[in-house]
């Protein structure tokens, strides 16, 4: 009786109890990420980091203040092109893209009217949802009111 106690506590140690093989584990994972490799991905990771924030100190605010300066230069040339001299605009001798506004004048234009077209199918869209969910509600209300005790 002893010895079958026995083996049954060896076959339960075996099937039952994990502990050996993931304290294995654990070590073979130690091993081959710290020892072996000798924090050679860390290493990278740091050096990647590095060139990475390098790069960015140095190609960002040069590049964001051309692109702002280029993005100003072309918005007041498209500002001032649906507007006349008497209004406030530059005239073709003060403006300093006076000949880009001459070609693209009668396309701002048309952009602009276009835009107005638009907004106003929008508006107009806008203005019907809003009276038929307001009819829609109030019928509803009117059904409530019917039905309640007051």
């Amino acid at each position: 009786m002893d010895k079958i106690a026995k083996d049954v506590g060896d076959i339960q140690s075996r099937l039952l109890d994990h502990r050996p093989v993931i304290n294995a584990e654990i070590r073979y994972f130690v091993r081959e990420f710290e020892e072996k490799r000798g924090h050679r991905e860390s290493r990278l990771l740091e050096n990647l980091n590095k060139i990475v924030t390098e790069t960015n100190e140095q190609m960002l605010p040069t590049d964001l203040e051309g692109m702002l300066s280029n993005v100003f230069t072309r918005g007041c040339c498209k500002s001032h092109g649906g507007e006349s001299p008497a209004e406030g605009a530059r005239g073709p001798a003060e403006h300093p893209a006076a000949g880009e506004r001459g070609a693209s004048e009668g396309g701002v234009a048309e952009f602009l009217k276009e835009q107005q077209r638009l907004k106003e199918e929008v508006d107009e869209e806008h203005a019907k949802a809003v009276g038929q969910l307001s009819t829609t509600y109030n019928e509803k209300k009117n059904d409530l009111t019917k039905f309640s005790p007051l």
